[in-house]
């Protein structure tokens, strides 16, 4: 029996074709957007609706088999890495996620100042920054003076592109700009 049906039914869940195509994606793809894992299961076993790829990412985050991910003005992401105590670094040029194992202690490896009464049970961390290779064609580009773009990393590596990020307000007025831009050249 596959390890992903074992995980399914060990968790109380029905084995269906949809569960398995969204963990597979999950899996060939982390930190995906569920927009991303839309189109890669819909790829992957032909029709079906956004809604019971929502929903299969809802259940399978809610039994602990997915981590959904929220970055502050970026769409929310998953991945199978569940069960551990890691945290995420993020590229702010590019949008690339890589995971970054916490540097001390135990879960949770911060410790809040003052837990109000909570009793916390979890940290989450995400480290801004810029990747290597963003830095690099920076360097790059700040030689000739020309700009580089947007880094294009590895098959399989997860970088939101910047045009889907923040709000639908923030990029109808990126797109405005591109499209002022463009009439005054």
């Amino acid at each position: 029996m596959p390890l992903t049906t074992m995980l399914l039914r060990q968790h109380g869940l029905a084995v269906t074709a949809q569960r398995l195509a969204v963990l597979r994606a999950v899996s060939d793809r982390p930190h995906s957007t569920a927009d991303d894992i839309d189109k890669a299961v819909r790829a992957g076993i032909g029709a079906i609706s956004r809604q019971a790829v929502y929903d299969a990412l809802s259940v399978l985050t809610d039994k602990g088999l997915l981590r959904r991910i929220q970055p502050a003005r970026s769409p929310a992401r998953y991945e199978n890495r569940v069960g551990d105590n890691h945290h995420h670094l993020i590229c702010r040029t590019c949008g690339r996620m890589v995971d970054v194992d916490c540097a001390v202690g135990v879960t949770p490896c911060l410790t809040a100042a003052d837990d109000s009464g909570y009793e916390i049970d979890e940290a989450e961390v995400i480290y801004w920054g810029r990747c290597p290779e963003c830095v690099a064609a920076k360097s790059a580009s700040s030689g000739n003076g020309k700009r580089t773009g947007r880094v294009r990393h590895e098959p399989g590596d997860t970088a939101l592109d910047p045009e889907q990020t923040g709000s639908r307000a923030q990029r109808h007025l990126r797109k405005a700009g591109r499209e002022e831009k463009n009439q005054r050249v």
